[in-house]
């Protein structure tokens, strides 16, 4: 389907139904949009569906950013399928991460049966079996996929001291190395070559480097080299390196017209939530770098779902976390919408909750005093209602939600309980062949499958170590041969005494004295990919 085939779920009725009356039919009234619209599900109102009431989101909304939220197993995964479907049939693409392994099946035409039958019919939906065009994707290699590769000076330091749990003192220093290796022309492309510099600026050559700019002490080098050692023993090795993966892969529609749904695979190192969800950080922060300003659009350029967000806030620096409210703030304009998936909204800082106009919130359990006490602040997220919406979010079924988003004119929505609309496709994963067979047969995996270990920061260093290490031999064997014997036997450590000497330091000095370029970085210290 073409996206001039509009869907019917991107129909625009502009009407309310008229079978409701009060506070319903105000709430109805709210979801009437004139432009397209994805269709969500149908107002719950004393605890009765009313199909005829459409419960929707506008189209050119997408881009101003959400929130899906809800305890566990309430639903929050086949409500991104729904969106997602609906965004791919309108010309949008979308980016999952597939955290448990099972939005793959979003590739996949659904099954058809009683139940999803039942659901239809409740919610007024004309339900047909049908899969969307997708990509497949895997950090690194690291399980089933397309690989995703970054390298070490792409990722930037902000990043990779998120990852290698840095203070922030290390965090300054680690960014201190990166800003060295930049105006030496030293890449960092993979783990090895962010050791060698680190090791190189604390050896006795190196140290005068970084005298003029605040110096490495040997104790934070060490903290930082043991945390690459700990990160690479954890298999994470993998993920640096080329070719890098270029993001604008992620923008692509179908020959269709339909938006590729890119799915990240990630069961596979399920066990590296910092790492998985730094990566994603990654993708957006280059996708920021990169996108010219476009304001408001007729539909967003990309949807990007950040799925198990409360791990990506965890343990964060300050200057990490002004640096993900300030992305989240200035993508919108650049049409990218960013949708934040976790089980309440007290696990995203306020500062980034405040960006999300779109709210998807399924049930919360009050099973303790501290859910108690998150589902009051939950409800405080709220505009006024005249749902009693404690009583609503305990109460609410798998599949059914409380929504508010933005309406055409920016404003948000009465706050509608909700039963959602079913996925169109498979709710569940794709056979492990198949999967494998779609990864092959993708034009992108001949691009990204196979690791290139190019010359790089550590080839370099090692080349010139060695070269050093070769012209202080030559000269101990030129001096042995021009001193008598005797000296020869009183002063066996000569070759010592050279490697010591102003010409090994200004020889070891000499790597990267090519003008290298000094990198300009995004709000995370990303380096900006010429496209």
């Amino acid at each position: 389907m073409s996206v001039s085939e509009q869907p019917p779920e991107a129909e625009a009725t502009g009407t309310a139904p008229t079978s409701l009356a009060g506070p319903a039919a105000e709430i109805a009234a709210g979801y009437a949009f004139d432009g397209p619209a994805l269709e969500l599900g149908a107002l719950l109102w004393d605890g009765v569906c009313h199909p005829d009431a459409r419960i929707r989101i506008p189209l050119p909304v997408l881009n101003r950013h959400g929130l899906v939220a809800g305890a566990t197993g309430t639903g929050k995964t086949k409500t991104l399928q729904l969106i997602a479907e609906q965004l791919s049939a309108n010309g949008v693409p979308v980016f999952l991460a597939d955290i448990k392994g099972d939005v793959s099946g979003v590739s996949a035409p659904g099954q058809d049966g009683a139940r999803v039958r039942e659901r239809a019919g409740e919610v007024g939906q004309d339900w047909q079996a049908r899969g969307f065009p997708c990509e497949f994707y895997g950090l690194g290699g690291t399980g089933p996929g397309i690989p995703v590769r970054a390298t070490v000076t792409g990722f930037g330091p902000v990043l990779l001291s998120k990852v290698l749990q840095l203070n922030q003192t290390q965090e300054q220093s680690l960014g201190l190395i990166f800003h060295y290796a930049d105006s030496k022309g030293l890449e960092l492309v993979d783990l090895k070559d962010l050791r060698a510099v680190v090791a190189f600026l604390v050896s006795d050559t190196g140290k005068a480097e970084l005298k003029g700019i605040g110096g490495l002490s040997t104790v934070t080098a060490g903290v930082i080299l043991r945390s690459i050692t700990a990160f690479e023993q954890q298999g994470a090795g993998g993920f640096f390196g080329e070719p890098e993966f270029d993001t604008a892969e992620l923008l692509r529609t179908a020959p269709d017209g339909r938006g590729i749904v890119s799915v990240l695979e990630l069961p596979a190192v399920q066990d590296k939530p910092q790492l998985f969800s730094t990566f994603l950080m990654w993708m957006l922060a280059d996708l920021f770098g990169d996108l010219p300003e476009v304001g408001d659009l007729e539909k967003p350029k990309l949807v990007f779902f950040f799925d198990e967000a409360h791990l990506l806030f965890s343990g964060a620096s300050k200057a990490f976390l002004e640096s993900i409210t300030q992305t989240v703030r200035l993508i919108r304009s650049k049409g990218v919408g960013v949708f934040f998936v976790t089980q309440t909204p007290k696990d995203v800082p306020s500062d980034v909750l405040a960006q999300l106009g779109n709210r998807v919130q399924h049930a919360l359990r009050a099973f303790t005093p501290d859910d108690a006490k998150a589902l009051k602040a939950t409800v405080r997220t709220f505009p006024n209602s005249p749902y009693d919406l404690e009583e609503v979010l305990t109460g609410l079924g798998t599949g059914e939600a409380v929504i508010t988003v933005l309406s055409e004119k920016g404003a948000p929505t009465p706050v509608a309980a909700t039963r959602l609309r079913a996925p169109e496709s498979l709710m569940g994963p794709v056979d492990a062949a198949a999967l494998d067979a779609a990864v092959k047969a993708s034009p992108l995996y001949g691009r990204y499958a196979e690791a290139v270990d190019r010359e790089s920061a550590y080839e370099k260093l090692t080349a010139e170590q060695r070269a050093a290490e070769e012209a202080a031999l030559e000269a101990a064997a030129a001096e042995e041969t021009r001193a008598p014997r005797k000296k020869q036997k009183e002063e066996p450590s000569l070759a010592e005494q050279v490697v010591g000497s102003g010409i090994f330091k200004t020889l070891a000095r000499s790597v990267g004295t090519q003008l290298g370029r000094e990198i300009s970085r995004s709000l995370f210290g990303t380096a900006r990919r010429r496209r």
